[in-house]
C-alpha cells in the first residue's frame, strides 16, 4: 500500500483477521492482543493515507462469544485516523415470531432464516451479527441511502411525509445478508472467515457507485469485494498474502466473467 498515491482510493471494503484463532493457512490469527491492535492501528494509518477526502472505509470486524471486545477495541484504534460516521450491524440470522410482524395476511407463520452456527455450553447466546464500521475522514460524506433502500410495508406512508415521495425508504443500519448454503466447507468455502458478496455490494451502492473511481480491499481473501466490483463495473485493487486464496479469488472472478459472457450469447450458441 505504500506504493499507492495519496487519496487515490474512493472506497475501501475489507474484513481483516479478527484475532480469534481462525484457521488461516499462512497467517497466525492469535497474536497478543496489544500487538494485534497495534497492527490494526497501522492498517488504519495506511488506509487513511490512500483514502480520498470524500471516501468511505467499510471495516467489517467480528468477535467471538468468549471475547466480545475485539471489534470494539479495533474501532477505538480507528479513532486516531477516522470519524465513525455509521455503525452497520451485519445480521447473519434472524428469528421473528408471527405475532410481532403486524397485520400482513401473506405471512402465515414464524420466521427463522439465515446462517446458524451452534454455540456450545450454556453461557453465551448464538453470535448472529458482526459490525461494519463506516469510517470517513470528515464524518459528513454524502450517501446514496435509497440505493440500498427497501419498499414501505405500509404503502400509506408514501406521500404522508415530504421525504416519502417514492415507495422506498432507508434500510437503516441493520442489514440481513445471509451466507449461501454450502454442503462441503473445504470445497465450497475454503477460507475460514470470508463474507458474502452481498455485503460489499451493499457498501459500494450505499457510498454511491457513480462517485467511485477505484475500490481497495487490503485483505482480499477469496475476492468477495472484487466480485462485487465486477458486478457493478468498478475498478478494483486488492492485496492477499496467501497465494492459495489469491488463486481462488482469480478463479472466482474468471468464472463470473465466463458466466457473464455465456449469458450474453444468443440462445443456442
Amino acid at each position: 500500500m505504500r506504493e499507492l498515491p495519496e487519496a487515490s482510493i474512493d472506497v475501501v471494503v475489507t474484513s481483516p483477521p479478527y484475532n480469534i484463532g481462525a484457521g488461516y493457512r499462512t497467517y497466525r490469527d492469535d497474536l497478543p492482543r496489544e500487538r494485534y491492535l497495534e497492527w490494526m492501528d497501522e492498517v488504519g494509518g495506511a488506509v487513511g493515507r490512500v483514502l480520498a477526502g470524500q471516501g468511505s472505509f467499510f471495516l467489517n470486524v467480528g468477535s467471538r462469544p468468549k471475547d466480545p471486545w475485539i471489534a470494539m477495541d479495533v474501532a477505538q484504534r480507528m479513532r486516531r485516523h477516522f470519524k465513525l460516521q455509521n455503525v452497520i450491524h451485519w445480521i447473519k440470522s434472524i428469528a421473528i415470531p408471527r405475532e410481532d410482524m403486524g397485520r400482513y395476511p401473506h405471512i402465515r407463520g414464524d420466521l427463522s432464516v439465515g446462517h446458524y452456527k451452534p454455540v456450545g455450553g450454556g453461557r453465551f447466546l448464538h453470535d448472529a451479527q458482526e459490525f461494519v464500521f463506516h469510517l470517513t475522514k470528515s464524518g459528513s460524506v454524502p450517501l446514496e441511502r435509497l440505493a440500498v433502500g427497501v419498499p414501505y410495508q405500509d404503502k400509506t406512508n408514501v406521500g404522508r411525509w415530504k421525504s416519502a415521495r417514492v415507495d422506498r425508504r432507508c434500510r437503516g443500519n441493520t442489514w440481513f445478508v445471509p451466507y449461501e448454503t454450502i454442503q462441503d466447507r473445504e470445497r465450497e468455502r475454503p477460507h475460514p472467515a470470508t463474507f458474502p458478496v452481498g455485503l460489499p455490494r451493499m457498501c459500494l451502492k450505499l457510498h454511491g457507485v457513480q462517485r467511485i473511481r477505484r475500490v481497495l480491499d487490503p485483505f482480499t481473501g477469496l475476492g468477495s469485494t472484487a466480485l462485487a466490483c465486477a458486478e457493478l463495473g468498478l475498478d478494483f485493487l486488492g492485496f492477499e498474502v496467501d497465494a492459495g486464496y489469491a488463486r481462488e479469488a482469480r478463479e472466482r472472478l474468471a468464472a463470473r466473467s465466463r458466466a457473464a459472457v455465456q449469458a450474453s450469447l444468443p440462445f443456442g450458441e
